[in-house]
This record gives structure tokens, C-alpha cells and sequence, in this order.
């Protein structure tokens, strides 16, 4: 089935089973590439639309689906790097202050959103506590301010009275509240939604992206790959091979020192949290830098997290919460909370790792090594990218773009990095996304296709309020192959338990309806 679609590409973005079926075919009879990307994450899927928006055929594979590891297990934020002015790590501070500007007004303003964070003030001390944590969020206001970004996009932090602050978080303890310092920063309305939406874009400037594709073995002029739903292989030539497989890259490069680091979310209903849609902020006991907070999520829920703690052993396809992460998360939120969580109220819990690179500190901290990014050139020339945060992936990709364009074309001509002027699909004016005609939940995840989205064949939908359409879009224009893909990355419903079982048949009617066979 052909689905008009509306984007800023030269070419199609749709991606589909047909379309990667083609790909493959025109791969296997040209093998010769510019770039090779393995790993089909934020950073993998920016890298791609990067080498190809600068006229380089680039292909990205991924031997499982888009945002199938870490990408799609963040906090769902677009920090303004806050925290690492704390720590004094100006540069990647003003990074990542850059990188949310971008991405908030101009590359997707339909997938972000300013979130108020809202840290209460507890008799005795609350006078110093709101002194010291309106200092911080004054540096930060600062960063914001100089990056450009303006105060109808992200406001300015500032001392907020006891009322309004039980009205922004209605669960806190009224007992000895005093007030609250409340600031701002980013947050997606998915992570894997925005990695879908870089991969599409990479897609639509010619770019060949293909999931369920593994690289066999690899080197600094190509990689055998291999086609994992029939077997096939393909020798493929590449004058650059580019390896953003995260806390998996010691695989392609042995030499690789890696300490990855797991963060810990936990999943409870938000009428538990009395429905707040801001950012319960509660500072770690001990710590004056380090905090849990409460994230709104999609289909009625809200995550509270994060950990920081080594994730020592062999790297699991999934990582899990430990109980102990789950009982220090539910112990820190809950000395600001009227009625505490229990751990009945956790209906779900998800896990990432942060591929950080190995510093010379004799810290055992994760939370102590820098989430500066890299580029690693190993023995067999694959180039390695490493470290870093889902907001830097754009500065992250042009930065490996820059180096292969330096030193793997030959001498051949590149253009400069156009990704900062590029916006995702479906992006569109932040201030017009009200115009646009269709329910504010499908413009807020597709934006200025939700139209197109909203207009497919109707079918059996799927749970929390999910439509048939949606489910549709995922199989015919998101490139969704199985139904995993549709329930765990494209609407997230495999979340939790209940919502998955209950969105199971409905997921399979929507490979139905597009005339396509689930793998």
C-alpha cells in the first residue's frame, strides 16, 4: 500500500518491509559504499542522516529494530546540562544546552515539550536549600539564555509559593512545605519515537536504512553483512565504516574500555502522583548534586528514576532493574510524598546502559566519568563512537562525519554538516502546532503528519487509547517488522504486561490491514 506522507525530503522517507527488501537488493548488486553505519540508534540513525545529507550513499544496519538498545531506555529528557555545570564540564554543558535549542525550535518541536521540574522546600533550611538550588538553575538559565533559546520555549527558573506548588505536584507532603524552586528543561514525548523520526529523515536524503541486518565482521573498508530474517550475506566495500553500537562497540573493537553505567526507571500510574504533568524533583539523600525525579509519560503513566550505578558482567540484549535500584527509587521519592509508593504501585520497571567511556579516576562512580563523547579509531580502522547523551546525537554524528570526511574519502570533496538546518519529519513551528488538523495526542507524536497518520483504513485498536491508524503508520511508514516493533518501540504499550497482552491482536490486524506478514 502507498501512504502520501508530508515532509522536507528529496526522496521518500517512508520505511517498510517492501522498501528494505528493495534496499537489500540494490545493496547486494552494488556493494560499494561512502559510509557504513552499524547500530541503529539516535547516534547511529543522526550519523546516517548526516553522511547522506552531505551526498554520500550511506547505508546503516541494525541486527534488531530501531532504538532496540539504549535509546529507547532514557529519561526521555533533553537536558540542558545543568548537571555537568555543577560538575564543571563547561563544554559539554554549553553542548547540550546548544543541541536542546536546536532540537525544541527548530529539528522536532512536535516531539518536545518544556517540562517545569519543581524541586519543594521543607522546613528547617528550606531558605538556604532555595538559595543554593536557585544559584544552580540560575547557571543553567544563564546557558539557555546564551545559546539563544527563547522564554516562550523554555522559561526562566524561580521560587514558587506553597500553593502553586501544590497545584503543579498535587502528591507532596503539605506538612512543613514551605515552597519550591521550580526550573525548566526538555522533554521528548518518546526517545524511540525520535530515533524513528532521525532514521526516516536519514531515509529521506537517501540514505538505506535496514533493521534486521547484522554485520558478520568488520573492518575500516567494509563488513560482511548479513540478513538475518533469510540468511543471506552481502559483502559490502565502504570507504568508511562507522560502528554506534553503544555499550556493544567492544565487539567491533576489542581494545575499547568501557564502563557502562545503568539507569533505573520505574513505571506507576499518574493518578498515583495526582496526574501532575511537571517534574517532581527530590534531591538523593547525601548527595547535592544527584536526584530522582518524576517523569509524565505517554498512555496515563509517569517513570521515576534515575539510577547511576556500574553494570559490571556480560551486556544483556535487556537489561532489568535490580531490586535494590527499585527500593532506593521508591525510598527517595517518597520522603516528599503525602502517600507513600509501595511497591504494588510499580506496574513496570525498564532499565539502559550508558555506553561511558573508561576515565583514569579511581572512583568506582559511574556517576564520575564524563558523558563527553568520542571518536575511537581501532586496529582494523573502524571508527568508534562512544559515549556521549541522546540530546548531543546530532553534534555526536557530525563529529564522526567530520573525521571520516577528513580522513577516509580520498581527498574526495564533502560538504559541511547540514544536520543543524534539518529538520525531522514531521517537524513543524512550534507556535503552529495547534493549526495543524488532527487530535493534539496524534500531532504531539507525528506532528505534521498526524493528518495522514489519522486518515488510514480504521481497525481494532490497541490499548490506553491507542488507534488502529497509529498501529497502521507504524507497519507502512515506520518501518515496523514484527510486532514487538510496533508494542515496545513505536507505541511503547509493551511497557507494561497488561497493555501489551491486551494490544497483541490489534498490532497483528494492523500488518493485516498494510497487506504485510509480521516477521
Amino acid at each position: 500500500m502507498t501512504v502520501s506522507i508530508v515532509g522536507r525530503t528529496p526522496h521518500p522517507s517512508a520505511l517498510n518491509a517492501s522498501r528494505r527488501s528493495r534496499e537489500l537488493d540494490a545493496l547486494a548488486a552494488d556493494p560499494v559504499v561512502d559510509v557504513l553505519v552499524i547500530g541503529g540508534g539516535a547516534t547511529g540513525a543522526g550519523i546516517a542522516l548526516d553522511a547522506a545529507s552531505r551526498g554520500l550513499r550511506t547505508v546503516l544496519v541494525e541486527r534488531g529494530d530501531l532504538a532496540h538498545g539504549t535509546s529507547r531506555w532514557s529519561s526521555k529528557l533533553v537536558h540542558g546540562g545543568l548537571r555537568y555545570l555543577a560538575s564543571g564540564q563547561l563544554g559539554i554543558a554549553h553542548e547540550s544546552a546548544a543541541e536542546r535549542h536546536l532540537l525544541m525550535t527548530r529539528l522536532a518541536p512536535h516531539l518536545t515539550r518544556a517540562l517545569p521540574q519543581v524541586v519543594p522546600l521543607y522546613a528547617p533550611g528550606h531558605m538556604s536549600r532555595g538559595a543554593y538550588l536557585s544559584l544552580g538553575y540560575g547557571l543553567g538559565d544563564g546557558l539557555r539564555r546564551f545559546v539563544g533559546t527563547p522564554g516562550v520555549v523554555l522559561h526562566s527558573p524561580g521560587v514558587i509559593g506553597r500553593r502553586e506548588t501544590l497545584r503543579l505536584v498535587p502528591a507532596v507532603d503539605p506538612a512543613a512545605l514551605q515552597g519550591a524552586v521550580r526550573g525548566w528543561d526538555g522533554q521528548l514525548i518518546d526517545d524511540a519515537r525520535l530515533v524513528v523520526a532521525i532514521a526516516r529523515t536519514a531515509a529521506g536524503y537517501g540514505a538505506s536504512v535496514l533493521t534486521r541486518v547484522e554485520a558478520v565482521s568488520a573492518a575500516g573498508e567494509g563488513a560482511v553483512l548479513r540478513d538475518v530474517l533469510t540468511g543471506s550475506e552481502i559483502a559490502v566495500r565502504a570507504r568508511a565504516v562507522v560502528s554506534a553500537t553503544g555499550v556493544w562497540a567492544g565487539e567491533l573493537d576489542h581494545a575499547l574500555r568501557l564502563r557502562p553505567s545503568r539507569g533505573t526507571h520505574l513505571v506507576v500510574a499518574s493518578d498515583r502522583l495526582g496526574g501532575s504533568e511537571a517534574s517532581l524533583t527530590v534531591p538523593v539523600p547525601g548527595s547535592s548534586s544527584r536526584f530522582v525525579f518524576t517523569l509524565p509519560a505517554q498512555h496515563g503513566r509517569t517513570y521515576i528514576g534515575i539510577t547511576d550505578v556500574p553494570a559490571d558482567g556480560p551486556i544483556p540484549d535487556v537489561p532489568h532493574a535490580t531490586e535494590p535500584e527499585i527500593e532506593m527509587l521508591l525510598a527517595t521519592v517518597n520522603t516528599v510524598l503525602r502517600h507513600p509508593l509501595d511497591r504494588s504501585d510499580v506496574i513496570a520497571t525498564f532499565a539502559g546502559l550508558r555506553p561511558l567511556l573508561d576515565g583514569a579516576t579511581a572512583s568506582d562512580e559511574t556517576s564520575d566519568l564524563s558523558r563527553r563523547h568520542a571518536i575511537v579509531a581501532s586496529s582494523s580502522g573502524v571508527l568508534s563512537v562512544v559515549g556521549g547523551k541522546l540530546t548531543t546525537y546530532r553534534r555526536m554524528a557530525q563529529d564522526a562525519v567530520d573525521v571520516v570526511a577528513v580522513s577516509r574519502l580520498d581527498g574526495r570533496d564533502a560538504a559541511s554538516c547540514r544536520t543543524r538546518g534539518i529538520p525531522l519529519v514531521g517537524a513543524w513551528p512550534r507556535h503552529r502546532l495547534g493549526e495543524i488538523a488532527a487530535a493534539s495526542r496524534l500531532v504531539r507524536r507525528y506532528g505534521a503528519e498526524a493528518p495522514f497518520a489519522a486518515g488510514l483504513p480504521d481497525g481494532p485498536a490497541a490499548a490506553c487509547g491507542v488507534t488502529a491508524q497509529e498501529l497502521h503508520w507504524g507497519v507502512a511508514v515506520e518501518g515496523a517488522l514484527s510486532v514487538s516493533d510496533l508494542l515496545d518501540r513505536r507505541t511503547r504499550l509493551g511497557l507494561v504486561a497488561a497493555d501489551r497482552e491486551s494490544s497483541t491482536d490489534a498490532a497483528a490486524a494492523a500488518f493485516a490491514r498494510a497487506g504485510v506478514d509480521p516477521i
